[in-house]
């Protein structure tokens, strides 16, 4: 059987609730096969980020070339990157490959406050990877620091900044509202030509961690499944709109836990609920 194959170029979260593991968790939720580059390493849990060990730019280049030398990747999506050095190889070996799909997830801070992409790796992002991308899903702080103003400005005139964020060279613009605050999340997104607001009910869960990458993932996902930029973002918001509906049954650790990936496949009890049923779980 052929299958869609997606890449995730990211850290690894060791508590499973974000960075490589959930992207792993949305491809295979949504039908595809994943594939993963690791940036570096975290030692964290639902409650805060322990330490992190970058991965080296050699050894994320060498990661890249195994996977690519393989593997028909139809989507990539990047999320932490961590130096300057591991953005810099990223954005070379993705343009060297003439990508079909990339979704960029500009990962700067974690929600406990940890720096997960250093200062002079902005930059690098913003100008060499960004050009490169289908997507690209920043929310309020991510974008403030990508256009060098405060969060405050941002969410003046989030219509100007989706204008200015296109101009940095990706094709769509998801500025994500989560972080806003009111009764509904709001994002938009915009293609150069129409702006158009995606909006949910806000869900009171504090089981959210790992809802930018899953969102992410989930876009590549339905790009490698031959979606457009715009049916697979919206197709994105209705998948994590329900992971965090259903996250709360996960009952995992005693802080910030993550999304509920599986929801439509796992039983009321944890189970899988149809495990003879071999077709994949359709969001569009």
């Amino acid at each position: 059987m052929s299958i869609p194959i997606a890449l995730t170029i990211a850290g690894s979260d060791s508590g499973g609730g974000a960075g490589i593991q959930a992207d792993l968790k949305a491809f295979s939720a949504l039908g595809v096969y994943g594939a993963s580059v690791i940036t570096a390493l975290t030692a964290q849990n639902t409650r805060e980020v322990r330490g992190i060990q970058a991965v080296p730019a050699d050894f994320i280049a060498l990661q890249l070339d195994a996977v690519f030398d393989d593997l028909n990747i139809d989507a990539v999506k990047t999320g932490m990157l961590g130096r300057a050095d591991a953005a810099a190889v990223v954005a070379d070996g993705l343009r060297s490959r003439a990508v079909r799909h990339l979704v960029v997830d500009p990962v700067m801070v974690s929600k406990s406050g940890v720096r997960l992409l250093e200062e002079d790796g902005v930059a690098v992002l913003r100008d060499r990877l960004l050009p490169l991308a289908t997507v690209v899903t920043p929310n309020v702080a991510e974008a403030a620091a990508l256009l060098g103003e405060s969060p405050e400005a941002v969410l003046k005139d989030r219509e100007d900044v989706c204008h200015r964020l296109l101009a940095f060279g990706s094709k769509t613009v998801v500025l994500k509202g989560g972080h806003a605050g009111g009764a509904e999340s709001e994002d938009l997104f915009f293609d150069g030509r129409h702006l158009e607001a995606l909006t949910a009910r806000r869900i009171a869960s504090r089981n959210t961690h790992g809802t930018g990458c899953t969102f992410a993932s989930a876009i590549a996902a339905f790009l490698a499944h031959g979606r457009s930029p715009s049916e697979a973002v919206r197709a994105a918001k209705r998948y994590v709109t329900a992971a965090i509906e259903a996250a709360d049954a996960l009952r995992v650790g005693s802080g910030q836990g993550p999304v509920h990936h599986f929801h439509r496949l796992w039983g009321p009890g944890g189970g899988v609920s149809n495990p003879g049923d071999a077709a994949p779980p359709r969001w569009g």
